[in-house]
């Protein structure tokens, strides 16, 4: 580590190099957002702005994020079974 660089004139040979990075229009993800007003816990809050805050993003996002995860968590169950009550309510209203 010691070991001291030599530096010389020497012609640099440059290169045009592709640009291989996407373009900022396709980092950006594609879902349609809807605002809505909820009450959260204090406690809730102050924890994702903590949180967000040491990774350097926004703890609305983190909240985002942890919907979207839970909804694609359980969205097929919710589809997939039912709680039997809509049966139950149309056989009573039969009745």
């Amino acid at each position: 580590m010691s070991k001291r660089i030599k530096y010389t004139d020497e012609p640099i040979q440059a290169r045009v190099v592709r640009d291989f990075l996407p373009s900022p229009e396709e980092l950006v993800v594609g879902e349609e957002g809807v605002k809505v007003t909820i009450s959260l816990s204090r406690r809730s809050v102050d924890f994702f702005k903590a949180v967000a805050e040491r990774n350097h993003t926004s703890y609305q996002r983190m909240i985002r994020r942890l919907l979207d995860e839970y909804t694609d968590q359980y969205q097929d169950d919710l589809t997939k079974r039912s709680s039997g009550r809509s049966k139950t309510r149309a056989a009573e209203r039969e009745r």
